[in-house]
């Protein structure tokens, strides 16, 4: 969160309303417009469920407070327009405070693939759906408070635990296919498609597991956690993680799956 982006995100008027050109509406519209094709039968129902209760644009970028109106209803979360890049201590702060950090500006046509810095429709279509899920909600707001209490070195092996669950997470019930419910997955394309797939490695969630394993941020992801429901969210923020995170820096992590990125492709 503290590297440098060429993007900036764009300011709201007196009235809390942002004004996009439109050329970024059409983006949002051909992003959503490819999703919409993607996501049935791959997606979560909790996940459906809160897109249909957003009932966001498909042909512009949704004002914030259109989303905060459902958010506040439902599980009483409201989105935060942030700059591109936010710190951990801010962005831990948001989530405690029950605010989801939305950086108001989105990806150009040249990076429409991928994209490593979270934008509007990575916040807003990705996160937000699930945010109306009280489990899911509830898990954050835990994550957000546990943040804001670690230390910089806790911060690191939390990271992992977002980063398995909020971002990339898997979830599959017994005799039931299995679905994504990561946000990072659920507004990439390309990602959608490949963690369905048989390439990647899929493993149950443990949560020492999770704080072990490595990752990097510019690659499709060589492993993923599982889930058995979306409930299972609750019972994660009813664990001891602060004790998980302590035995997980003695045992340290696991042998990464992927080169370095110096020497990745």
């Amino acid at each position: 969160m503290n590297k440098g982006t060429p993007y900036l995100a764009r300011q709201a008027d007196a009235t809390g309303f942002i004004q996009y050109p439109q050329e970024e509406h059409d983006i949002w519209g051909q992003l959503y417009a490819r999703q919409a094709v993607n996501l049935p039968g791959r997606a979560c129902d909790e996940y459906i469920q809160g897109l249909d209760a957003l009932a966001m644009p498909t042909d512009r970028i949704p004002q914030l407070a259109e989303i905060d109106r459902v958010l506040l209803e439902t599980t009483g979360w409201k989105t935060a327009a942030v700059p591109a890049l936010i710190s951990f201590g801010r962005f831990f702060e948001l989530l405690a405070n029950k605010e989801f950090p939305v950086a108001t500006f989105i990806r150009r046509k040249e990076e429409f693939d991928y994209l490593q810095e979270p934008d509007i429709f990575h916040e807003i279509f990705g996160h937000c759906p699930l945010l109306t899920n009280p489990a899911f909600a509830n898990f954050s707001h835990m994550y957000g408070k546990l943040g804001l209490a670690a230390s910089k070195e806790e911060r690191v092996f939390l990271a992992r635990l977002y980063w398995f669950t909020i971002e990339f997470g898997l979830v599959q019930a017994k005799n039931e296919p299995l679905r994504i419910y990561g946000g990072g997955i659920l507004s990439s394309p390309g990602e959608t498609l490949y963690a369905l797939s048989d390439v990647p490695e899929r493993k149950p969630f443990e949560l020492i597991d999770v704080l072990r394993t490595p990752y990097r941020i510019d690659i499709m992801q060589p492993v993923y956690y599982v889930i058995e429901h979306i409930d299972f969210l609750d019972e994660i923020a009813r664990m001891d993680i602060m004790a998980a995170v302590q035995e997980a820096r003695k045992l340290g992590l696991f042998a990464p799956k992927f080169e370095p990125k110096s020497k990745a492709s």
